[in-house]
């Protein structure tokens, strides 16, 4: 299912004060990156803007009640290192800003290590 285009007009209008930041169509959603690293996506069935997790940021997440992404893969639950945004945060573009800098931060830390192997 593709995204509709009236949500990311109005993701990519909240995200107007991070800077650097490029997006692209991916797999029926959309993704987010600084450079090369994806730091969010919109996906799922209902469109929900995500951000990329660790333990630096987790809590963060849980503290609003997010969960994790989950998907089937070849008849196998994935759990991804994805998890949503509550619509307030995303309604705040100071809030949104500093969560979306936390999660590009996990997102390159991620590159680095995958290239180390």
């Amino acid at each position: 299912m593709a995204v509709k285009k009236e949500y990311l007009d109005y993701v990519i209008g909240q995200l107007s004060e991070v800077e650097n930041f490029t997006h692209k169509k991916m797999f029926g959603g959309i993704g987010f990156f600084r450079g090369d690293a994806m730091w969010g996506a919109i996906m799922g069935e209902n469109d929900v803007l995500r951000l990329k997790v660790d333990d630096s940021n987790k809590a963060d997440f849980e503290s609003v009640g997010s969960t994790p992404f989950s998907m089937m893969v070849k008849g196998k639950l994935r759990t991804m290192t994805y998890w949503g945004l509550p619509e307030y945060i995303i309604a705040d573009k100071s809030r949104l800003s500093e969560w979306v800098g936390k999660a590009a931060l996990v997102a390159e830390r991620s590159k680095k290590r995958r290239k180390k192997v």
